[in-house]
């Protein structure tokens, strides 16, 4: 994890932007000390819930990066009353228009980033939208505060390797910065350009009028991003460790004690050059063990077998065999268990345990 941690920090350090790590995927603080050596920011959340459990750990500089409903808002004018430095995303009037309203009742300012499409992969503007120039006045004169663009290029991840994550994380860039350039053309503030995504963060090799990167699955990695050539197998630094409680020998199947409830429903692979099931299957240590996936699972139960194609045999797993399940999506994973179990980097170190908590 440190590792992982420690890769993307020199890049944004060397592509001289600041680094805005996404805190949805650990949603531990622990973990976010670690990723966030000043202590207070900046960092990023996906849900309020987050927002208030780091602001209280003494996270500081927070962006809120979905989209703002406007029954939210008093939550968010309460954030900042206690000292936290909240920031909203939007891409439309309305949105706009109730941020502006809480702002002028609150008598404070919210900060916000106007969302750009870049992709077409989610939500947000085209940089070239009138509808950019409209709300962007809506809340600089309206009583909010302007703070910038943002943008998340999502269709990184359907692409294969680091030369197509450049060219995406080029596209971002570029759209984010033609959308601030149309901002303040019109007269209009934009400090902050925020860009980011995990395949192109790690990827982009010019950030010229961008200020800060953001990414979030990285601190761990998983298979969808090892499938996608983000990073290998071996970088993944999550796991889930599972107990054998039976076989099927004349299937070839090794039941296992972790099922999707363990793992999550989420089959991100399935749609990638190698179908990895719900996980890859390694011995207690870590060590990967060729060919083996769980490939099927119940709620409490899981299947572990050969991958399609495989000639070796399968290992002996007597029951009572640990093994550890790489997941196929990190935050989903992560999502299910109340806590990490945390290997120490000294050897011989006892285990450390750090809670991670959910909710919106």
């Amino acid at each position: 994890m440190m590792r992982n941690i420690d890769r993307l920090a020199d890049h944004a350090q060397g592509l001289g932007v600041s680094l805005r790590p996404h805190l949805k995927t650990a949603k531990s603080v622990d973990v976010a000390r670690r990723l966030l050596p000043a202590g207070d920011g900046p960092a990023t959340v996906s849900t309020l819930a987050e927002a208030e459990t780091f602001s209280t750990a003494g996270v500081r500089d927070i962006l809120y990066a979905v989209g703002i409903a406007p029954q939210k808002l008093p939550r968010v004018v309460a954030l900042r009353a206690s000292g936290c430095d909240l920031s909203v995303i939007l891409d439309n009037v309305v949105q706009a228009e109730e941020v502006a309203k809480a702002s002028r009742e609150a008598g404070v300012p919210i900060p916000v980033l106007i969302e750009i499409d870049c992709d077409g992969h989610r939500g947000g503007l085209r940089p070239d939208d009138p509808l950019l120039i409209n709300i962007g006045r809506i809340l600089h004169q309206g009583g909010a505060e302007l703070r910038g663009v943002m943008t998340h290029a999502g269709e990184s991840y359907t692409v294969v390797g680091n030369e197509a994550h450049a060219k995406f994380a080029e596209i971002e860039r570029a759209a984010a910065v033609d959308a601030a350039k149309a901002l303040r053309a019109a007269d209009l503030p934009c400090p902050v350009v925020s860009v980011g995504s995990t395949p192109t963060a790690h990827a982009a090799r010019d950030l010229t009028g961008v200020t800060e990167l953001r990414a979030g699955v990285y601190v761990f990695f998983d298979l969808v991003m090892a499938g996608i050539g983000v990073c290998q197998k071996e970088d993944i630094a999550l796991s889930v460790l599972t107990t054998v409680i039976g076989h099927q020998t004349d299937r070839d199947w090794t039941m296992v004690d972790a099922g999707w409830m363990a793992m999550s429903r989420d089959r991100g692979t399935a749609d990638q050059a190698v179908d990895q099931g719900y996980g890859v299957v390694c011995d207690e240590a870590g060590t990967i063990l060729p060919d083996l996936i769980l490939s099927s699972a119940n709620q409490e139960h899981g299947i572990i077998t050969r991958r399609s194609g495989a000639t070796s045999p399968m290992p002996d797993l007597p029951v009572g065999t640990r093994l550890r399940i790489l997941p196929n999506h990190a935050c989903a994973t992560a999502a299910q268990h109340s806590h990490f179990t945390v290997i120490p980097a000294e050897p011989y170190s006892a285990l450390i345990e750090w809670p991670r908590f959910g909710g919106w």
